[in-house]
């Protein structure tokens, strides 16, 4: 059970807000929220943008979503958020599905999806709340784990900084398809051209050295093994040679 809210309130369709605009290879672009959703439900770690002590940092961190709020670990953040209750952050999630290798260097590229979350995090104090975050958390990355393994306690519960970001504003983009010089001068170089794809599996369950002999893992996760990680982009626009390039904020 992920917790997914059954209809989240957000709008179906994404804001075109300034930092959202795109401004380069609107083809890959996407306004539905369900493509979001898509991307965030292929992953489990995001990097979180974040100005600490007046010094841009980008914190790796894994994330839960419930199609409303984005969960994620904040200890770095949230020495910013308290210094600066106001202060932005921008959250990004990249899935590389393959390369773009074209007939020339400069139409080489990546196919992808990815999404950036901008908006103003809150630090989650309630008790209830930063429990069910920690839930959201816990099983998109390990769906089955939160009600097999021991819960924290009440001292481990003070001592997690969970922030909630809003999923309200946000930037989608994807690629997929074969190279664009297929039908230009360069088609008669007569180079391969084409996609390698690139998958990723879950592999062999491997257990603590110190556990004792007779423990086998728990169906959820045994039954991981061997299946795909991340899914396969369906894709929204074509191959391009500035690969997972969002759009820079107005006036760049």
């Amino acid at each position: 059970m992920n917790q997914r809210s059954q209809q989240s309130p957000l709008p179906a369709e994404l804001p075109v807000t300034d930092r959202t605009r795109h401004r380069r290879l609107r083809d890959q672009g996407s306004l539905a929220r369900t493509d979001l959703e898509a991307i965030l439900d292929a992953g489990f770690v995001c990097h979180l943008g974040v100005v600490v002590e007046g010094h841009p940092m980008v914190v790796p961190t894994v994330y839960g979503h419930d199609g409303t709020d984005l969960f994620l670990h904040g200890s770095v953040a949230s020495r910013s958020l308290a210094a600066d209750p106001d202060a932005a952050v921008c959250v990004t999630v990249t899935h590389v599905d393959g390369l773009i290798l074209a007939r020339s260097v400069f139409e080489h590229g990546v196919n992808y999806r990815s999404a950036m979350i901008h908006g103003v995090p809150r630090q989650v104090t309630d008790p209830e709340e930063k429990l069910r975050g920690l839930r959201l958390l816990t099983e998109h990355a390990a769906p089955g784990q939160w009600d097999y393994a021991r819960r924290p306690s009440r001292k481990e519960l003070a001592a997690t900084t969970l922030l909630a970001l809003s999923l309200a504003e946000a930037s989608v983009k994807t690629a997929i398809g074969p190279p664009d010089d297929g039908e230009g001068p360069d088609a008669e170089l007569g180079i391969w051209a084409g996609n390698l794809p690139l998958t990723t599996t879950w592999g062999a369950p491997e257990p603590d050295p110190r556990l004792p002999v007779g423990i086998e893992p728990p169906p959820h996760i045994a039954g991981r093994q061997a299946t795909p990680f991340g899914g396969v982009g369906t894709g929204l626009g074509g191959a391009g040679n500035c690969a997972t390039s969002h759009d820079a904020p107005a006036g760049t």
